[in-house]
């Protein structure tokens, strides 16, 4: 998730407590991807709209992570 931002996510853990939230929400984010994946592998039953909810939830997760990169490369000029 958000490759292009990976020095700043880094950043972000080194500093764990400050971010813990941020950290709920990438950890949440990978849970997500990973499920998906194994659902469109044929590794987990679900239904097709199981995993659309999964998607949308994963892709709300990743605005509010993308929010919080920002402000926060903004906040420590990076």
């Amino acid at each position: 998730m958000l490759h292009e931002y990976r020095d700043i996510i880094t950043h972000m853990k080194e500093n764990s407590a400050a971010n813990a939230h941020f950290l709920r929400i990438f950890d949440k984010h990978n849970e997500l991807d990973d499920k998906i994946t194994k659902a469109e592998n044929g590794e987990l039953v679900l239904t097709d709209k199981e995993v659309e909810t999964l998607k949308k939830e994963k892709l709300l997760l990743k605005d509010e992570a993308y929010a919080i990169l920002i402000q926060y490369k903004k906040e420590h000029s990076l």
